[in-house]
């Protein structure tokens, strides 16, 4: 899905920015304030073997599936190059076992994972305006359900992010925006009251494309 994504981002781009040369557009400016509408696509980069108790290996793996959700952004120009964002959205992922014998689905779970980045914009005043950005995470899972006779605790935590994106302005105000950022995340998971545990690297592909709105 987050290939499917960017291609269409990329194409979608170039197609507006020749479409929209002539257009007036409103430019980023220290205040300026940006709310994004977006689809976004979180795809954990997941991996942690599953132990015993007593820290031997079970020869089982984690998965975590992947999941499509709007999601929405929030920046604001301290000045004309850097921002700060902060992102607000929940996604739904299932938690399964890996092993010789096949994938079994332990626990679905939610999450919230809201991400602040600090950003630089390169050329704020251009239709075409790339930045970068660095934050931190945090992931909360809540509204667990166990699945197939498990029972499963994750722990909430925090991460940290990277991040570089692109704006294209449209028309006045409006801009078609994608972002990329990549959350580097680790956590420890209890199964069956602790009778097995795994340390989860989960490191998700957060993909995002969406219009913006600057204020």
């Amino acid at each position: 899905m987050k290939y499917n994504i960017s291609a269409l981002a990329l194409t979608t781009m170039l197609c507006v920015a020749g479409q929209s040369a002539a257009q007036d557009f409103t430019p980023k400016t220290t205040g300026t304030f940006i709310l994004a509408g977006r689809v976004t696509d979180v795809s954990p980069d997941a991996s942690g073997g599953i132990d015993t108790a007593a820290g031997a290996a079970t020869g089982l793996n984690v998965d975590v599936k992947a999941d499509v959700m709007p999601t929405l952004g929030f920046t604001y120009f301290l000045n004309e190059h850097v921002a700060v964002e902060a992102i607000l959205g929940t996604t739904k992922h299932v938690i399964s076992a890996v092993g010789a014998g096949g994938t079994t689905a332990v626990h679905d779970t939610w999450v919230l994972p809201p991400v602040v980045t600090l950003q630089y914009h390169f050329q704020p005043k251009a239709r075409v305006s790339p930045y970068v950005g660095a934050g931190l995470n945090a992931m909360v899972f809540y509204s667990g359900k166990d699945r197939n006779g498990f029972s499963v605790k994750v722990d909430n935590g925090i991460g940290y992010a990277l991040q570089a994106g692109t704006d294209v302005a449209l028309s006045g105000p409006w801009s078609l925006n994608a972002d990329v950022k990549k959350v580097f995340f680790k956590t420890d998971a209890s199964i069956n009251g602790g009778t097995l545990k795994s340390k989860v690297t989960l490191d998700p592909w957060v993909l995002s494309l969406g219009l913006a709105r600057r204020f």
